[in-house]
């Protein structure tokens, strides 16, 4: 039987029952479309946060306190939270490690922040100057943090573009306007360029004010949540990521580094980290969606287990006529094959539409790759031939006397 007889028996005998063979596409409809969108989901995040980790500054190290729980331990216990570097870290590490370009400590400690008729809860930053420099900070309107306003412990405020939206409306001048962080008067002296981001990873909601004011007046203490550090070129990174840790591990005389109450941490540590977690959700979001699949296949099955018993009269007589097994089989596996193809297109176009409604309407980062187009078909494919098999095997071996004497 020649390839396109095989094509033209599938199609008519998918057309004689429109309604059945429609819903039973529905169902493979609804598994490639989700699977697509789940895992366009989970790629446009991973775009996202890599673009926002790769915003945040170049050839960059971080410096975070934190407790390992235990000899060996890989897990640490309050990173970033514990109160185990201080400025004076800082100032060691800008002095003492050689190619660095510049060194910025911060602490950042979460407040309710208001202003007349409006609050909002966001984090607040102490910073130097530098930070801007290390984080890639750009000012829209106004002046960033300076040196006079650290010496003076300014109660200034520089705003991200989310929290000037937030207290003062879009595109609000807010210079000069005031603002209460814990209850203390500050004034605003400018507003950054917006970086982009959602969720914890908005870069925009958020507030810079003097590292001396920051530690005088809202947190009472010393202590640095993180210190960090721009290297002059990327081939240094790893050697001044090693420079850093045993000058630390001196200052706290410490001498095992398995109990080090830090952590070192250079922007590449932190960009595969992001990727191993983003790519486990997206393996996670498109097994969930895969379920469907799933159940889509079973309908295939039963519906051309159903297709062999109405159809056992005609394959008894196209076995009388000489039909062998190997064509009757391929005839059903065919038809299986192209429901699920058919399924597996319309799929992978409303997949599409959904990922680019679900960007315009949530603000989601989405991203079709073509692996995931690939995958659809593969799996649409896989699922024809897997679930197609058993009922086109059942066609092929039936006796073709017993098939001819079936009502």
């Amino acid at each position: 039987m020649k390839f396109l007889d095989l094509l033209q028996e599938a199609y008519s005998a998918i057309s004689m029952n429109k309604v059945r063979s429609g819903l039973t596409i529905l169902g493979i409809i609804v598994g490639i479309s989700s699977v697509v969108a789940m895992i366009s989901i989970g790629q446009g995040t991973q775009r996202e946060i890599q673009a926002r980790i790769e915003g945040i500054g170049s050839n960059l190290i971080v410096v975070l306190p934190g407790f390992q729980i235990g000899p060996g331990s890989q897990v640490r216990s309050s990173r970033g939270s514990a109160q185990t570097l201080t400025l004076k870290d800082a100032d060691a590490i800008q002095k003492q490690v050689p190619y660095i370009k510049a060194v910025a400590p911060e602490v950042l400690v979460r407040y309710q922040v208001t202003t007349k008729g409006a609050n909002t809860n966001t984090l607040v930053v102490g910073i130097t100057p530098s930070y801007s420099v290390v984080r890639n900070i750009k000012v829209e309107i106004g002046s960033f943090i300076s040196s006079r306003h650290l010496r003076n412990l300014s109660k200034v405020a520089v705003l991200g573009p989310t929290t000037r939206d937030d207290l003062f409306g879009e595109n609000v001048n807010p210079i000069g306007r005031k603002i209460r962080i814990n209850k203390i008067s500050f004034t605003v002296i400018g507003v950054t360029q917006p970086k982009g981001g959602t969720g914890f990873i908005n870069q925009d909601d958020r507030i810079f004010i003097p590292l001396t004011t920051a530690q005088h007046f809202l947190i009472g203490d010393d202590y640095l949540t993180t210190i960090n550090i721009q290297v002059q070129e990327p081939e240094y990174v790893a050697s001044v990521q090693q420079y850093i840790t045993d000058l630390l591990l001196a200052r706290h005389n410490i001498l095992d580094f398995q109990t080090a109450d830090f952590f070192v941490m250079s922007q590449s540590d932190i960009l595969k980290t992001a990727t191993s977690i983003t790519s486990t959700l997206t393996v996670f979001l498109a097994a969930v969606a895969g379920i469907s699949l799933i159940v889509g296949g079973i309908g295939i099955m039963n519906m051309m287990l159903t297709t062999v018993t109405e159809r056992t009269r005609e394959i008894g007589l196209r076995k009388a006529i000489g039909a062998k097994n190997r064509e009757i089989a391929l005839q059903f596996l065919t038809e299986a094959v192209m429901l699920t193809l058919i399924g597996g297109i319309i799929g992978i176009v409303l997949g599409w539409l959904g990922s680019l409604l679900i960007t315009k309407f949530t603000g989601i980062s989405t991203k079709i790759s073509m692996f995931s187009v690939l995958l659809a078909f593969g799996v649409s494919a896989a699922i024809g031939i897997g679930f197609g098999y058993y009922p086109a095997k059942r066609a092929a071996s039936l006796n073709p006397i017993e098939a001819l004497r079936y009502e």
